[in-house]
């Protein structure tokens, strides 16, 4: 046999044996990073995924938060991580899109350093303040902010997160300078606004929801162009006279690049099974968050969805001459 055909069988024997490890993943257990801390509107949605996956899947998803950077440091460990599919990211529009501009040197390239698995959700952000906030609505909350912004601050998961940029355009639109507080995460961001150590978060619905029924937290405005049916009492900015006042955030599954293409599609196919299971979408919707239809839950879609999400947010971002190192 020559030395040409010798290779192509070698190629044609570890082709193969790629495959059939593929198609027999996993098993074992398999990580889902969390990109954030415990108890913040992105591990909430995960860790509700995250179960109805272990059945499917038949092995268990280990829920593992990772916060830091906004995001980037629990993204950046997919990234480099073994394309086995071991190990996947739950990103969002903060983690992969917003930080490729708001970053001067971010620690990835959104669009290149993952194969994209499956869009899975998107959430409305809503302004909230402290409860003893000497405001009610909108055009009181924008008066009061103008008037005290030198001793104001608001918390955020990060600097770069999604509830950092939503803050950042909710301060743009109003015009004013209110200190930044980044936490690891929105769950201490939150405690500390219960807590009345800052004034007001931007916050997702999923964990603000809960508060703002208790009464503990204020609703100021949904950062969305119409009302949420989770809460349907909460008026929009542009309701209250404000026009531009809109932020958001969406979920999606991402593993390295490089990982086999029978990988990704059996983990897209668990997620999206996952997403119709009812239970699952019924938690999900009880949260405020609105799981995306099936035609939006592909690989090739994401993939897309990605590069015109980084695009979308280059030109506000570069507006509000915020970045980062």
């Amino acid at each position: 046999m020559s030395k040409t055909a010798i290779r192509i069988a070698v190629a044609g024997l570890l082709a193969f044996a790629g495959t059939a490890h593929a198609q027999e993943w996993p098993t074992r257990s398999v990580t889902m990073v969390i990109p954030f801390a415990a108890g913040g509107p992105q591990d909430g949605i995960g860790r509700i995924v995250a179960q109805r996956m272990s059945e499917v899947l038949g092995q268990q998803v280990i829920v593992e938060n990772i916060a830091g950077a906004g995001g980037m440091t629990g993204s950046d460990r997919v990234a480099k991580a073994d394309p086995d599919g071991y190990q996947f990211v739950q990103g969002s529009v903060g983690t992969h899109a917003q930080n490729q501009t708001l970053y001067k040197h971010p620690a990835y390239n959104a669009a290149t350093d993952f194969a994209p698995v499956a869009l899975i959700a998107e959430t409305p952000i809503v302004l909230i303040a402290r409860k003893d906030l000497p405001v009610n609505n909108l055009k009181e909350f924008i008066a009061y902010a103008k008037a005290n912004q030198a001793k104001m601050s608001y918390g955020s998961a990060g600097a770069g997160s999604a509830t950092h940029l939503a803050c950042v355009v909710a301060n743009s639109v109003i015009g004013v300078d209110i200190t930044h507080i980044p936490y690891r995460g929105t769950g201490p961001a939150m405690q500390d606004l219960l807590g009345g150590r800052i004034d007001f978060i931007c916050d997702f619905i999923s964990t603000a929801k809960p508060q703002i029924e208790g009464g503990t937290i204020k609703a100021i405005a949904m950062m969305t162009k119409e009302r949420s049916q989770a809460l349907p009492n909460v008026p929009t900015g542009l309701e209250q006279g404000t026009k531009g006042l809109e932020a958001y955030s969406w979920s999606a599954i991402f593993l390295p690049k490089g990982t086999p293409a029978a990988i990704v599609k059996k983990l897209n196919s668990a997620v999206v099974q996952s997403m119709n299971t009812p239970s699952v979408r019924e938690r999900l919707q009880g949260l405020g968050v609105q799981v995306v239809s099936n035609d939006r839950a592909t690989p090739e879609y994401l993939g897309q969805f990605v590069k015109s999400e980084i695009e979308k947010w280059a030109g506000p971002i570069k507006a509000s001459g915020v970045t980062v190192e």
